[in-house]
C-alpha cells in the first residue's frame, strides 16, 4: 500500500490528542502585531507615558501597569522539594494486556499509545542548584490515559528514608539548607541531615542507596526509576494483586563519578537538563521499560519483610520483574514554564484498576500532594493548566476559585439534583467508575507503628552486600566525604554505630577516614523516633538475620553494557591532523550511535595534512573531561605534537584517566599519552586484552582500533583501576 494511502492508526489519534489539545493554547508571536494581555495592540512598548519628555510618568499608563505587574508576579513558589525539574513529552504502549490483574483501559489495549510527560528532578536543592548534588533524583510520568491522568510519581532509588508521612517535614527540614545560614545548598553532607539520620536507623538503607553510586546518574536517560510504595492492581472481578513498579532504562543504568560529578556542577551546572534535552532534539530518544512486581494478595505475609514498609525492596530474585511496556520520550516543551514548570504532579491520580494499600508513608503523601499544588499554583484550579489537563472531559459541580477557566452552563452545580436532570450521574464500575478495593479493617484507632516495620537493616546489608568492590569503595568514600564534613564529633560517633549494624568492615573502614573508633556498642536506644510515653525498647531496632544475601539487580555493574548510543566521545586534535585516522574512526563510532565533538586549541576548524578544513566544535577554554565519556588522540605529526605540548589536553586525558574512562589514540598519537601522568600506570603492551581489563587502546590500524574502542566504550567506565592506578589530576 502506498504510504500517502495508508489509513490512519487509531493509535495515532491517541498519541497526538494531547498534543493537540496543549496546541489550542500555544502561542507563536512570528509575523504578528504587538498586543496588551487582552488584546489591545500597542504602538510604543519602549516609553512610558509621561508628563511630558522629562516629567513624571503617569498612573493612567495601563500598559506599563499591565506589563509590570505582570512581571512582578512571573515567579511562582518553587516546589519544597523536587525544585529543579527538567520535562519531557513521550508515549507509553503496554507490549501485552494485563486485564487478567488490572482493568486500567491503558495496561489492557495493546493498540493504544498513551500520551505521557515526565519530569526527573533532584529533591533537596533550589531551582538554581546544580544537576550533578548527591540526591535522589524523582522520576514523575503522567499518563494520559481515556480514564482519567494517572500519574506514577516515584524516584529513581526504590526505598525512603521514613517509613511514616507524619516525619516527611523533619526529613526535609534536616537535609535542606541549616535555617541560622542557608548554607548548604543541594547537600546533605552537614550537621542536622546526619543528627536526624542517626536518630533514625529506618533510614539505614535508604543512606545505602544515596552513598552509592545511584545518587549520582550519569544521565536521565540511565537511571532507573521506582513507585517507591506497594500498590494495587485490581481486576474487572474484583480480585486484587499488590503491585511494585520499576523502570528500566534501555541503555542501562550508569553513574559519574563523584570527583567528576563536583567537577561537572561547576563546568555545567545543566548538565542533565541538557543532556536530556538534546538526546531528544537530536533523534535520540530515551526509552524505559515498564516493569511490575506482582504479588498475590494471599502471599501478602510470606516474606520476612512487610510489603507495606517503604523502606524495603523486594529482591527480584523473590519476585522477578515483568517487563510489560515500553516509555518512549520524544519531544522536548515548547515553553519550561507552561509545561515542566506547572505540572502537577499526585499521587492521588489513580484511574479504575491501580489503588491504594495502607503504607503509611503513600497514605500521608495523598494528603500532601493536593495541598502543596493549591499554594503553588494559585488554587483549587491547578488541573485547568493546559499541561495538567486530562485528554478526556471534565464534569463535576466544582466551581469558581482562582484562575477557573471553565465555563460552566446550566442552573446546578450540587448533587442530587432534579433541575438538571440529575447529572453529570455517577459512573457504574461497568461504565468505568472508580471503586474502591474493599479491603476489610476491623482495628481500633491507634497512633502505632507495626512491629514488622522494625528491621532497619538486613535490606541494607543486602544492598551493601550485593555491590561490586568498587561501588563497596565508592559508598565507604561517600560517607567518609559526608561525615567528614559533620562538625559534631557526637554525630559522626554516633554514625559510626548505625554502619557497624549494616556491615563491620564498612563501619571500620569510614571510621580509619574519620579517625574515629567504631562504637563496641551503638548507642541505645538507636531509634530515638518514640512517643514521649513510649518505652524506648519497644521501638527499637530488630536485629533480623535475612535469608537472602545478596541480589545482582542491585549492582550497577550488572546492567546493560552493549551500547554505546549517545555516549560523547571527545577527539583531541589540531592543524595536520592525519583525516584518515581522525575521519575512520569518527565514522565507526557516529555509526554506532556515538556523538562525536572535536576539541582543538582553536575554534572554528583545523586543517589537516590533507588541507581538509575540519569544523572544530569547542577549544580546550570551554571543554572538560567531565562533559565526555571517552577521549581519542588521532595522529598526524604536527597536531600530535601541539596536542602534547597543549597542558590543557594533557590535564584533559589525565583527568579522563582518573574518572576511569575509555581512552584511544593512533600509535602515531603514543607520545601524548606518554607525556600524561598515566602512561606510567598502564601496562607497556596494550594486547587485544587490554581494552577489557584497562580500557586504554592503541592501534595504528583504524578500523581494527575503532572496533575496539566501541568494546571500551560500551563497558562505561574500568571502575577497577581507579585505586590501584589513582593519579593526580
Amino acid at each position: 500500500m502506498d504510504e500517502n494511502k495508508k489509513a490512519v492508526n487509531p493509535s495515532v489519534k491517541q498519541e497526538t490528542e494531547k498534543t493537540e489539545k496543549l496546541a489550542a493554547h500555544t502561542a507563536d508571536s512570528s509575523g504578528e502585531l504587538m498586543t496588551n494581555n487582552h488584546g489591545t495592540r500597542i504602538n510604543d512598548d519602549q516609553n512610558s507615558l509621561k508628563a511630558g519628555e522629562r516629567g513624571a510618568s503617569l498612573l493612567e499608563d495601563f500598559i506599563l501597569r499591565e506589563k509590570i505587574t505582570h512581571f512582578d508576579h512571573e515567579r511562582i513558589p518553587e516546589r519544597v522539594v523536587h525544585a529543579r525539574g527538567s520535562g519531557a513529552h513521550g508515549v507509553f504502549k503496554v507490549y501485552k494486556s494485563m486485564a487478567d490483574v488490572t482493568r486500567a483501559h491503558f495496561l489492557s489495549d495493546e493498540s493504544l499509545e498513551t500520551p505521557v510527560f515526565v519530569r526527573f528532578s533532584t529533591v533537596a536543592g533550589s531551582r538554581g542548584s546544580t544537576d550533578l548534588a548527591r540526591d535522589v533524583r524523582g522520576f514523575a510520568v503522567k499518563f494520559y490515559t481515556q480514564e482519567g491522568n494517572f500519574d506514577l510519581v516515584g524516584n529513581n532509588m526504590p526505598v525512603f528514608f521514613i517509613q511514616d508521612a507524619i516525619k516527611f517535614p523533619d526529613l526535609v527540614h534536616a537535609v535542606k539548607p541549616e535555617p541560622d545560614n542557608e548554607i548548604p545548598q543541594a547537600a546533605s553532607a552537614h550537621d542536622t541531615f546526619w543528627d536526624f539520620i542517626s536518630l533514625m536507623p529506618e533510614s539505614a538503607h535508604m543512606i545505602m542507596w544515596v552513598m552509592s553510586d545511584r545518587a549520582i546518574p550519569r544521565s536521565y536517560r540511565m537511571m532507573e526509576g521506582f513507585g517507591v510504595h506497594t500498590f494495587r492492581f485490581v481486576n474487572a472481578e474484583g480480585v486484587s494483586n499488590f503491585v511494585k513498579f520499576h523502570w528500566k532504562p534501555l541503555l542501562g543504568v550508569h553513574s559519574v563519578a563523584w570527583d567528576e560529578a563536583q567537577n561537572i556542577s561547576g563546568k555545567d551546572p545543566d548538565f542533565h537538563r541538557r543532556d536530556l534535552w538534546d538526546a531528544i532534539e537530536s533523534g535520540n530518544f530515551p526509552e524505559w521499560e515498564l516493569g511490575v512486581q506482582i504479588v498475590p494478595e494471599e502471599d501478602e505475609f510470606k516474606f520476612e519483610f512487610d510489603l507495606l514498609d517503604p523502606t524495603k525492596i523486594i529482591p527480584e530474585e523473590l519476585v522477578p520483574v515483568q517487563r510489560i511496556g515500553k516509555l518512549t520520550l520524544n519531544r522536548n516543551p515548547d515553553n519550561f514554564f507552561a509545561e515542566t514548570e506547572q505540572a502537577a504532579f499526585h499521587i492521588g491520580h489513580v484511574v479504575p484498576g491501580i489503588d491504594f494499600t495502607n503504607d503509611p508513608l503513600l497514605q500521608g503523601r495523598l494528603f500532601s500532594y493536593t495541598d502543596t499544588q493549591l499554594i503553588r499554583l494559585g488554587g483549587p484550579n491547578f488541573h485547568e493548566i493546559p499541561i495538567n489537563r486530562p485528554v478526556v472531559p471534565v464534569h463535576n459541580n466544582q466551581r469558581d476559585g482562582f484562575m477557573r477557566q471553565t465555563i460552566n452552563r446550566g442552573k446546578s452545580s450540587y448533587n442530587p439534583n432534579t433541575i438538571g436532570n440529575g447529572y453529570p450521574l455517577q459512573a457504574k464500575a461497568s461504565e468505568g467508575g472508580f471503586t474502591t478495593y474493599p479491603e476489610r479493617i476491623d482495628a481500633k484507632k491507634i497512633r502505632a507503628r507495626s512491629k514488622s516495620f522494625f528491621d532497619h537493616f538486613s535490606q541494607a546489608q543486602l544492598f551493601f552486600n550485593s555491590q561490586s568492590d568498587p561501588e563497596k569503595n565508592h559508598i565507604i568514600d561517600a560517607l567518609s566525604f559526608e561525615l567528614g564534613k559533620v562538625n559534631s564529633v557526637e554525630i559522626r560517633h554516633r554514625m559510626l554505630g548505625i554502619l557497624s549494624m549494616i556491615d563491620k568492615s564498612l563501619a571500620a573502614a569510614v571510621a580509619f577516614a574519620l579517625r574515629l573508633p567504631v562504637p563496641q556498642d551503638p548507642e541505645l536506644p538507636m531509634n530515638h523516633s518514640i512517643p514521649a510515653d513510649g518505652n524506648p525498647a519497644d521501638f527499637d531496632s530488630v536485629i533480623f538475620e535475612a535469608s537472602l544475601k545478596s541480589s545482582a539487580a542491585l549492582s550497577m555493574a550488572n546492567t546493560v553494557k552493549d551500547t554505546i548510543a549517545t555516549r560523547k566521545i571527545a577527539f583531541l586534535a589540531a592543524d595536520g591532523v592525519d583525516e584518515k585516522s581522525l575521519t575512520k574512526v569518527r565514522a565507526a563510532l557516529e555509526g554506532a550511535g556515538a556523538v562525536v565533538e572535536i576539541i582543538a586549541p582553536r575554534l572554528n576548524f583545523i586543517v589537516s595534512e590533507g588541507d581538509e578544513q575540519i569544523a572544530v566544535d569547542h577549544s580546550f577554554l570551554t571543554a572538560a573531561s567531565v562533559l565526555y565519556d571517552a577521549v581519542y588522540v588521532p595522529g598526524g605529526t604536527n597536531s600530535v605534537a601541539t596536542i602534547e605540548a597543549e597542558a590543557d589536553a594533557v590535564h584533559f586525558l589525565n583527568e579522563a584517566f582518573k574518572h576511569c574512562k575509555p581512552i584511544a589514540a593512533d600509535t602515531g598519537a603514543a607520545q601524548v599519552l606518554e607525556a600524561t601522568y598515566f602512561s606510567k600506570k598502564i601496562p607497556s603492551d596494550f594486547s587485544d586484552q587490554t581494552v577489557l581489563r584497562e580500557g586504554i587502546v592503541v592501534g595504528d590500524d583504524a578500523d581494527s582500533l575503532a572496533d575496539k574502542f566501541i568494546l571500551a566504550i560500551s563497558q562505561h567506565r574500568f571502575w577497577e583501576r581507579e585505586k590501584p592506578r589513582k593519579i593526580p589530576a
